[in-house]
């Protein structure tokens, strides 16, 4: 089963990559299927791929270190994943359990 911030990871990446995600996934499956769209991307429409990276906050020097892997797309996907879950469980721990923040400007 997924925690509440991998539902939520799941969602936002849906949203973001375009992907079609049956409502039970199983992490390695989000994985696969946004390693695709990534392989996608980098083949068809780098210029899109790489505004997607800078908005994501993904680091250059870590982006930098698997574009020229053969597994490139999966590492990709990894760092997303990773970046994404890491922002929804901050946002979560920070919002003190009132289930909103009040400031937008605070959310991501």
């Amino acid at each position: 089963f997924m925690s509440a911030a991998q539902e939520e990871l799941a969602e936002k990446l849906a949203r973001q990559w375009g992907l079609e995600l049956p409502e039970i996934i199983s992490e390695q499956e989000i994985l696969n299927r946004l390693t695709a769209r990534i392989s996608t991307l980098l083949q068809g429409n780098a210029e899109t791929f790489f505004q997607l990276m800078y908005k994501l906050d993904i680091p250059e020097k870590k982006l930098n270190q698997v574009l020229h892997n053969e597994e490139a797309p999966a590492l990709i996907a990894k760092l997303i994943y990773d970046r994404q879950l890491q922002k929804i469980e901050s946002r979560q721990q920070h919002k003190g359990g009132t289930g909103t923040t009040e400031d937008p400007e605070l959310q991501w």
